[in-house]
């Protein structure tokens, strides 16, 4: 008996290296099994969690699922469920450069025909298979498209925890691309998919991080986001600015075309959302400076966003309204948003004289930058069609008058913008000198003993706005 079982031990020990070695062989032999066979590991694998990392297993799997994503498939079985992502149902472009690692050669087909068999793959194993691509120098496309294809197949019909943890992984790869592989219409689709759901932080940052610097590739339809139930305000400003904060941490300042790219589209979207009563001055301010000063070239744009948001918000004090004036530069707003704001009851008088002060001192020093033989001094005197020219000075000192040049002898067509910036100021200054001569008017007629008992109270309400 004691013979037997000392047999029976050295047997045991002599099958259990066996049994071993029989493992680690089959693992080293698993990137020459069959497509479908790997692909039933990797499934039996995710199934067996914790047990399959232990043992390593599961990284042999998703190693050899890999390492036969970059060689021909089978001959005739080139998309061995019967259907390809190519097909009508979902379609993309295939405009993504490959990397040192060509996934099925140079045509779209022949790289993704891998996509369907891995559709029904867990949301961790499709992390970790993803992720595997991207260590081993997969085209970023190729991997951003799998994504999203993933997601397009599994989201439909999913519980909100699936969804959950479908989005979280896909995000956690897609934040390891290059900026250029992933598609900013398909990172809004993630976003509208995420908006009912509680994404974990860190994964709403890199979501943000991700459309931020993307934002150039943006349309205003996809930055009117809804604003989360109980603010009460229409669209989610907030998720805006963060979008424009990541555009900017990502460098886009030295980049003249990106920044002023986004900033048309912060001025559509400016326009769209200023008619909401519920956005607050301070919020608004802040959208409207959130670029540096120089995204922008003209501020007409922002001045009419300004002006519907004035209109909408009519108990705004002229505190509130200079506040918000200055984020406008009146020296990139054109003669005519100029002229308009000067008459705009809307805007702060301390607005309008600021206004045509700048626009004073930009035609300033376009006259000072040309040369003497090219300009010409011409008097205040109106022009016959504008009526009478009205003396506010007194004629006793010259000393503050604006003299006015028109370039009206052999000006080359460079100046016309000139001449047009010329005109429009002479009939600013026009403008001012009737108004003031009212002033003077009123404010004698005021002086004069009162005969009625409402003599002085129609004379102040009859005063030009820009003197009361």
């Amino acid at each position: 008996m004691a013979a037997a079982d000392v047999a029976a031990a050295e047997a045991e020990a002599e099958a259990a290296p066996s049994l071993v070695r029989m493992t680690e062989k089959a693992l080293e032999e698993m990137p020459h099994w069959p497509w479908h066979t790997v692909v039933d590991a990797v499934k039996q694998c995710q199934r067996l969690v914790p047990l399959a990392d232990s043992t390593g297993a599961f990284d042999a799997a998703v190693a050899a699922l890999v390492s036969q994503m970059a060689v021909p498939p089978p001959a005739g079985d080139a998309t061995p469920t019967g259907s390809s992502p190519e097909s009508t149902a979902f379609r993309f472009s295939c405009d993504t450069k490959s990397s040192s690692l060509s996934l099925r050669g140079g045509s779209c087909v022949s790289r993704t025909w891998w996509f369907e068999d891995l559709v029904a793959l867990g949301p961790a194993t499709v992390e970790r298979v993803a992720s595997a691509l991207v260590a081993r120098g997969a085209d970023h496309g190729v991997v951003a498209r799998f994504l999203f294809y993933y997601l397009k197949c599994r989201v439909a019909g999913a519980s909100a925890e699936e969804k959950k943890a479908m989005l979280q992984a896909s995000v956690a790869v897609m934040a390891k691309l290059d900026r250029s592989a992933v598609s900013c219409k398909g990172l809004f689709g993630i976003l509208r998919i995420a908006a009912p759901l509680r994404l974990a932080d860190a994964c709403q940052e890199r979501l943000v991080a991700m459309i931020g610097r993307k934002l150039d590739h943006a349309t205003l339809d996809n930055l009117l986001v809804p604003a989360p139930p109980g603010t009460g305000s229409l669209y989610d400003v907030s998720l805006v600015l963060r979008f424009l904060a990541a555009f900017l941490r990502g460098g886009a300042s030295d980049e003249p075309a990106r920044l002023k790219k986004v900033g048309k589209l912060v001025d559509l979207y400016l326009a769209e959302v200023a008619p909401d009563p519920s956005l607050r001055p301070a919020k608004f301010l802040e959208l409207a400076t959130a670029l540096p000063a120089h995204a922008r070239d003209c501020h007409d744009a922002l001045y009419r966003a300004i002006d519907v948001y004035f209109q909408v918000h009519g108990r705004l004090t002229d505190e509130e309204k200079m506040k918000i004036c200055r984020g406008l530069s009146y020296e990139k707003l054109s003669p005519e948003s100029c002229k308009h704001l000067a008459r705009n009851g809307e805007f702060p008088t301390r607005a309008a004289v600021q206004a045509l002060a700048s626009q004073h001192t930009v035609l300033k020093s376009i006259v000072l930058r040309e040369p003497a033989g090219q300009l010409k001094p011409v008097s205040l005197s109106p022009p016959p069609s504008t009526g009478k020219h009205r003396d506010v000075g007194g004629g006793e000192n010259d000393e503050g008058q604006v003299v006015l040049y028109a370039g009206r002898l052999d000006l080359s067509l460079e100046n016309q913008n000139l001449r047009s910036l010329l005109d429009g100021m002479h009939w600013r200054v026009m403008e001012l000198e009737k108004v003031c001569s009212r002033m003077k008017t009123q404010m004698s007629k005021m002086k004069q003993p009162r005969r009625g008992g409402g003599g002085g109270r129609a004379g102040r309400s009859s005063l030009p706005r820009m003197c009361s």
